[in-house]
């Protein structure tokens, strides 16, 4: 399945989604930015979530992460 298979399938049904699916593909994503900055900044929010070790929240930080699966279905 392409990453852009599987952002479309995790972006129709997210709110079931694991939060472990949606960090793997945030990092898949990652590596198609350009700007350092905007690697490193999402480097530090997919950190936090993983040093989380509540479902619930690792799924409320996830959710504010969700602008990154659109930007890579516009093209970035």
């Amino acid at each position: 399945m392409s990453l852009e298979d599987q952002i479309k399938q995790t972006l129709d049904n997210f709110d079931n989604a694991q939060s472990e699916n949606i960090l793997e593909i945030l990092k898949q994503i990652k590596t198609h930015f350009k700007s350092e900055l905007i690697l490193e900044y999402l480097q530090g929010k997919i950190q936090k979530i993983l040093d989380t070790n509540d479902e619930a929240e690792k799924k409320k930080l996830c959710k504010a992460l969700k602008p990154y699966f659109d930007w890579y279905l516009q093209g970035l």
